[in-house]
């Protein structure tokens, strides 16, 4: 056998609260480095805070992304990831999504999050939205299987809100577009041209000084023009300090927040099932709010809809080819029995190991379908083969099977072999794929081998020897 593959990366994704400053994000960072080191299996880490606001993933300077390589040794990675969980959960007000850099671009582009499942609570109102998500977070926290369950962290924020006195506006003669314009011009400041300094363009933006926009008192005093005369923003404007929310995500025009969470050592779509059952349960929404759930869990459902078609092809094509070659249906219906016989062998194989039908585990149900049918087609056409040849219908079957036994286990064999060292390496990095795959052909191989010899026999006689009566 191969060494095994046991090197690997992943990558931690730490939000604190919005709004925090970049020596505080850094100071938590630098914590999670100090934990992460303290783990054997990595030997050093990167991290990088917020990201610059045109890239395609632009994040705040309260979020970071570490990435960690990492040598398995003693452990596996199971055992692994769940010790890296458990140190990091110590850190108390931080969302911390564990993930690989791949796989974390993929939830994002799925599910606007970088997490697995994405439950997406939609409604009008952001503090009603948030006490929503958290009594889902609670209800769905005792689902086995999950891991890294946060909410979409929210913060209020202080605020200025300048509301225009209607009646003092027609009064001076201010229209609506002048007032938002001055607003706009004095706080934002608005660019009117350009310079060139040692080959470099440089905005020119008009607005007002600091200390005149540094308190409210100074804002209120700040004078605008009303055909020639200078009138102070607080006489057509009432100033209020309030607060608001930090950020407000959209999706279809539509208010929302996000419950997300990865899933550990249980099939996705068993997880997801629990947590739609318990939150339409216990979680009853007000009128008005709804929610929806996205994640790779909709990639995985819309593929096992094309797996499930194109298995059903596969059968059919596989009945005709063989309805072709024996010109016979009961002689193909013979053959087909073998994918029954695989099938029992594949399930129980990831019955007894990791319990959970993914994708490369429908594929190699797909794939088995196929090889499971080479065994009976050799025994088969040799009982043929040898029935043309003058001999009796038992002793067609028993000299057919003597003479195929060789065969069979040699082509047998020689795949079982190769898949082997896959499915025993489920836990190493970069194996997640190719194991269930195996396992599922390996079960199926192993089955339809031992059972093949017997059942495919005796349904050749009983069938050829009610044909002959006939």
């Amino acid at each position: 056998f191969l060494p095994p593959f046991n090197e690997g990366s992943f990558t931690i994704n730490v939000a604190t609260m919005p709004g925090i400053s970049l020596e505080e994000s850094d100071k938590v960072g630098r914590n999670v480095e100090e934990i992460l080191l303290t783990v054997p299996e990595i030997q050093t880490v990167v991290r990088k805070t917020g990201r610059a606001e045109l890239d395609e993933h632009a994040l705040g300077v309260n979020v970071s992304e570490l990435e960690a390589p990492y040598i398995l040794d003693k452990r596996s990675k199971d055992e692994f990831t769940a010790d890296v969980r458990q140190k990091l959960s110590v850190l108390h007000g931080v969302n911390i999504e564990l993930g690989q850099p791949i796989s974390h671009r993929i939830d994002a582009m799925l599910s606007g999050t970088k997490a697995n499942i994405a439950i997406k609570l939609f409604g009008p109102d952001l503090n009603e939205l948030f006490t929503l998500g958290n009594r889902i977070k609670g209800a769905v926290s005792g689902v086995e299987g999950i891991a890294d369950l946060n909410v979409e962290q929210q913060v209020e924020r202080p605020q200025l809100q300048i509301k225009p006195k209607r009646e003092m506006l027609a009064r001076y003669g201010i229209t609506l577009p002048e007032f938002s314009e001055f607003i706009e011009v004095a706080l934002a400041g608005r660019v009117v041209s350009q310079v060139y300094d040692q080959g470099r363009s440089f905005d020119v933006t008009v607005k007002m000084n600091d200390n005149s926009r540094s308190e409210m008192e100074r804002i209120g005093n700040l004078t605008i023009d009303a055909n020639g005369l200078k009138i102070p923003l607080n006489y057509i404007a009432e100033l209020v300090s309030s607060s608001g929310p930090n950020t407000i995500n959209r999706e279809n025009a539509q208010r929302k927040i996000v419950i997300s969470a990865n899933v550990a050592g249980r099939d996705l779509r068993g997880v997801v099932n629990d947590i739609q059952k318990i939150v339409k349960n216990d979680v009853p929404l007000p009128e008005g709010y709804h929610i929806e759930y996205g994640g790779q869990f909709e990639s995985e459902q819309a593929a096992s809809r094309i797996l499930l078609f194109t298995s059903l092809i596969s059968l059919l094509v596989i009945f005709l080819l063989l309805f072709q070659e024996f010109k016979k249906v009961s002689m193909a219906g013979i053959i087909m029995l073998n994918l029954p016989l695989a099938l029992i062998g594949g399930i129980f194989s990831l019955w007894i190991t990791s319990g959970e039908i993914s994708i490369p585990a429908i594929i190699g149900f797909i794939s088995l379908l196929g090889i499971a049918t080479r065994n009976g087609i050799l025994l088969v056409s040799h009982y043929n083969h040898l029935r043309g040849e003058g001999m009796s219908l038992r002793e067609s079957i028993v000299q057919g099977s003597l003479d195929r036994l060789n065969p069979i286990l040699m082509t047998a064999l020689s795949s079982a072999l190769a898949l082997i060292p896959l499915a025993l390496g489920g836990n190493l990095a970069g194996n997640e794929i190719q194991s269930p795959l195996a396992k599922v052909i390996l079960g199926g191989l192993l089955s339809s081998t031992l059972l093949n010899g017997f059942i495919i026999p005796t349904v050749y006689l009983i069938i050829n020897r009610k044909q002959e009566q006939a």
